[in-house]
């Protein structure tokens, strides 16, 4: 397969941002502030971009900017988004979090916080995983989960609203082939976060903040019982996002966590 059909052409609207080609993979991404890194994942699922952050409960470019070096990243072939590659139908997580440590070994961040809204919250699970000795602490904001009250949400979500668009501008991708990778990413993984089981999360040592939502593609319970199971788990206040002072208040939770984690890895990391 040429390699120039790997990527599309760039997207009316796109953000200019800076780019780093990694092999097969385009990753656009956008920087704010100086200090500790901290690495942001977007919600909006398959669709999630850097752009997309403007119309969250708050934007870490904005909000955190003052004391952390924000890293924010469109997700790898997101409609409206910079970021395009390969749809790895048999690595579908591990795809997303490669693009990520590919990223952070470019900038020089071998340690970093990160931050994930929405989809973030299984990637960063992943990334636990795959890299956890990299990461000082993680704060997952609204995270998804699975719920059996709608076990097909986010197959059905994307299959209609990221995969036809996707396909359009990619003519090496079929919607049969969108159906089996959003298959093997959530139908076949249909427990708990999809990307690691209870019992990592019950050994992972890696402080997390939690900060959960109530509908069926975040669901409360899924969020709560991974902050019970994980030994340095914190909660944030809930309901959250009902207004200015309630997000306010959860910022202010998330500054507080961040301060006592993030100073003492960038020590770590000069020793």
């Amino acid at each position: 397969m040429p390699a120039d059909a790997l990527k599309s052409a760039p997207l009316e609207g796109a953000l200019s941002m800076p780019t780093f080609e990694n092999g097969p993979v385009t990753i656009h991404y956008e920087e704010a502030g100086a200090g500790f890194p901290l690495l942001v994942i977007p919600g909006g699922g398959l669709n999630a971009t850097v752009a997309g952050l403007a119309g969250h409960a708050f934007n870490p470019l904005d909000a955190l900017a003052d004391r952390y070096r924000v890293i924010a990243l469109d997700l790898r072939n997101a409609e409206g988004g910079g970021s395009e590659g390969p749809l790895e139908i048999e690595r579908t997580w591990d795809g997303f979090t490669d693009d990520q440590l590919a990223l952070m070994d470019h900038l020089g961040c071998p340690r970093f916080a990160v931050m994930g809204f929405c989809i973030g919250g299984p990637m960063i699970w992943n990334l636990l995983k795959r890299a956890g000795e990299r990461v000082a602490a993680a704060t997952l904001v609204h995270p998804s989960g699975y719920s059996s009250s709608h076990p097909t949400i986010f197959y059905d979500n994307n299959i209609a609203g990221w995969g036809p668009a996707f396909v359009k501008r990619r003519p090496d991708v079929t919607m049969e082939m969108v159906s089996e990778y959003l298959h093997n990413m959530y139908t076949e993984r249909a427990d708990f976060v999809f990307t690691v089981d209870r019992d990592f999360v019950r050994d992972c040592r890696t402080p997390v903040l939690i900060l959960p939502d109530d509908i069926p593609a975040h669901p409360f319970a899924t969020a709560m019982e991974t902050a019970l199971l994980a030994p340095n788990a914190q909660v944030s206040l809930y309901p959250w996002k009902e207004n200015a002072r309630k997000i306010e208040l959860a910022l202010n939770h998330i500054r507080g966590f961040l301060a006592t984690h993030a100073p003492a890895a960038l020590k770590d990391a000069a020793d």
